[in-house]
C-alpha cells in the first residue's frame, strides 16, 4: 500500500515538473514570438516610409522636361511589387523572406538607378523639394537597415529556445518552429559601379 502511495506522490512530482516546464516553455516561447513580430512590424514601417518617399519623389521628378520615362517606369513597376508582397511574422518561411528581398533589391536598383540620371538635370538638382526628399531616403535606408538587424537580433533567442533540446519536443506540440533570418540581398557583397553619362558636346 505504501509503496502505491508512494508510486502516486513520486508520478505528481513527474506531472507537476512537467506541467511546470510545458507552462514555462509555451509563455517564454509566445513572449519572444510576440518580439520577433514588433520586430518585423518595424521592418515594415520602415520599409512603407521608404515607399512613401519614392512616391513623392518620382511625382517630383515627373515634373522634369523630358526626363527619362523608362527609368521613371522601372521605379513605378519595381514599387508596386515591392508593396504586393505580404508577409506574416507568425509563420514567416525562407522561401517568404527571399521573395521580400528580391523585390526591395529590385526597388533599391530602380531607385538607384533613377538618382544616377538626376545627374543630368541641373534643375532637379537645385530643387529644394527633391534634395530634402534624397536626404530622407538616405536616412530611412538607415532605418532600414536597422530594422533588419533588430529582426535578427529579435530571431535569434526565439530560434535557440525552440530549436534547443528538450524544448525542440515541445515546440513541436505547441506549433512553435524556427524562423529565418534575414540574410543580406543577392549582389551586396559586389561593389556598385556607377558611371555618370554626360555628353559635354551638347
Amino acid at each position: 500500500m505504501k509503496k502505491w502511495i508512494i508510486g502516486l506522490i513520486v508520478l505528481a512530482i513527474i506531472g507537476f515538473g512537467v506541467y511546470n516546464w510545458a507552462v514555462g516553455f509555451n509563455n517564454k516561447a509566445i513572449n519572444l514570438n510576440e518580439n520577433v513580430s514588433e520586430a518585423w512590424g518595424n521592418v515594415q514601417t520602415a520599409y512603407q516610409r521608404r515607399n512613401d518617399l519614392i512616391g513623392n519623389l518620382v511625382n517630383t521628378v515627373k515634373g522634369a522636361a523630358d526626363f527619362e520615362r523608362n527609368t521613371l517606369t522601372d521605379v513605378i513597376e519595381a514599387r508596386a511589387k515591392a508593396t504586393s508582397v505580404n508577409i506574416n511574422p507568425e509563420n514567416i518561411t525562407p522561401e517568404q523572406l527571399e521573395q521580400f528581398n528580391q523585390v526591395q533589391g529590385g526597388l533599391s536598383g530602380a531607385l538607384s538607378r533613377l538618382l544616377v540620371s538626376v545627374e543630368r538635370y541641373p534643375e532637379l538638382k537645385a530643387n529644394q523639394n527633391f534634395l530634402k526628399l534624397q536626404d530622407e531616403l538616405t536616412s530611412t535606408e538607415n532605418s532600414i537597415q536597422t530594422a533588419r538587424v533588430r529582426f535578427n537580433e529579435a530571431i535569434k533567442p526565439y530560434n535557440n529556445h525552440v530549436k534547443t533540446f528538450p524544448n525542440s519536443i515541445l515546440a513541436g506540440w505547441f506549433g512553435f518552429e524556427g524562423k529565418p533570418y534575414f540574410d543580406a540581398e543577392a549582389g551586396a557583397e559586389k561593389p556598385v559601379d556607377v558611371e555618370f553619362d554626360f555628353d559635354f558636346d551638347k
